[in-house]
């Protein structure tokens, strides 16, 4: 991807960059998607660039053509590479970053692999995702440490109320915090940075589920400055599917035990995280080719560009009083998306009719608190497609569900 010529991109801010569409065109081409879907869930996970896709094949050529050979002595030492990349990206030292498969296998080293005592709390919320939850009542299960929910406002309108929550829910037996920086069901950025300093105070460490937030916004692991930190490389930096980043602080790698034992590194080394036996190493080396296109483009524009698709739909939906958005209005507290809710139509419903009707993706939340349809574009949507997204659901505002 180039910057266009007819533009002086690098005399514009972010903030004007992220409405010019000439700059934005060749980045919607980059990526080789099905047009005849509209894609508004890549919270879930993102489609690739094209120049990811071909890295991504390229190395799983090489390692086909003598495996034992290329797999391991050729491709995996390249690891180092991406690793360094990788830490630059998030502001750490290289000797404190694992290459996972995800968020959920970054988190889950940590979750299963802090040693806790019966009896020991682990504080988070109820908006975390149900993987973590589910890990945590496992271990609740079979060694008998306690699991302490509280609930977030929805939607967040002041950050210190958040640091204010936890810090109330504290007890002398809490021993870890788990909290999302970005919140999977609403997209609402949470205070990490103040919840990690309140929480060091008292000496208890957190673990950031950052599955929403790299290459999603700018910020590094000083603007946060946690021990614990895992996110997925699938979502935002739209690096291949599979894989993920865990951040492991110095001083905590050795008391953090593996999900996978393996006998090839040692207790202070971070890739004791990475053994988990014979795995293919071309989505990890395609990684640096996602790094290189999000860095072409600009974090700071990347953001720009996906706060301004979010506030076209939202803004135009307000209108009608009977929509609600269950994110906060700060620009701050939000990036790239929202969730909404429509007054008397079920937001199961609703995603339903906007696929079968539409070929619209969206992502119908359903939480006992709360529900809601959860709309998140990304940098190849066009205005287009966010003008038919809005287009659907006010027609329906207009005749109801059919």
């Amino acid at each position: 991807m180039s910057e266009p010529a007819a533009s002086p991109i690098v005399d514009l801010s972010p903030a004007e960059v992220a409405a010019d569409e000439d700059f934005w065109l060749p980045v919607q081409r980059a990526f080789p998607v099905d047009r005849g879907i509209v894609n508004l869930n890549n919270g879930g996970v993102s489609p690739a660039p094209a120049i990811v896709l071909e890295t991504w094949k390229h190395y799983l050529d090489v390692a086909n053509g003598a495996p034992a050979y290329e797999l391991w002595q050729v491709l995996e030492p390249q690891y180092e590479r991406v690793r360094a990349r990788l830490a630059a990206l998030f502001g750490c030292d290289p000797e404190e970053l694992a290459l996972t498969r995800n968020a959920s296998e970054g988190l889950e080293v940590c979750q299963l692999g802090f040693d806790l005592e019966r009896g020991d709390e682990v504080l988070t919320t109820t908006q975390d995702y149900p993987r973590m939850i589910a890990a945590w009542r496992q271990r609740e299960r079979r060694e008998g440490i306690v699991l302490r929910q509280l609930s977030l406002p929805v939607p967040l309108e002041e950050p210190a109320a958040v640091v204010d929550l936890f810090e109330r829910h504290l007890t002398p037996r809490t021993r870890l915090i788990l909290i999302s920086q970005v919140v999977n069901l609403t997209g609402q950025i949470l205070p990490v940075r103040e919840v990690v300093a309140m929480a060091r105070r008292h000496g208890v460490p957190v673990l950031v589920d950052g599955s929403h937030a790299i290459a999603h916004f700018p910020f590094t692991r000083d603007d946060l400055g946690c021990d614990y930190y895992a996110a997925p490389l699938h979502k935002w930096l739209c690096a291949p599917h599979g894989t993920g980043m865990l951040y492991v602080r110095r001083e905590r790698i050795r008391a953090l035990w593996p999900l996978i034992p393996g006998p090839h590194h040692g207790d202070d080394d971070i890739r004791k995280f990475e053994d988990i036996g014979t795995h293919s190493a071309a989505p990890f080396l395609a990684v640096e080719a996602a790094i290189n296109f999000h860095e072409r483009i600009g974090v700071e524009r990347k953001a720009a560009r996906l706060r301004y698709l979010r506030e076209r739909w939202a803004g135009r939906l307000l209108r009608d009083r009977r929509v609600r958005l269950l994110t906060g209005a700060r620009r701050e507290l939000s990036c790239s998306f929202a969730t909404f809710q429509v007054e008397g139509i079920a937001a199961q419903a609703l995603a339903d009719h906007l696929w079968s009707r539409h070929r619209i993706l969206v992502t119908p939340i359903l939480h006992p608190e709360f529900e809601g349809v959860r709309v998140t574009p990304s940098i190849y949507t066009t205005l287009e497609e966010v003008d038919r997204f809005t287009a659907a659901v006010e027609e329906v505002l207009e005749r109801g569900l059919p």
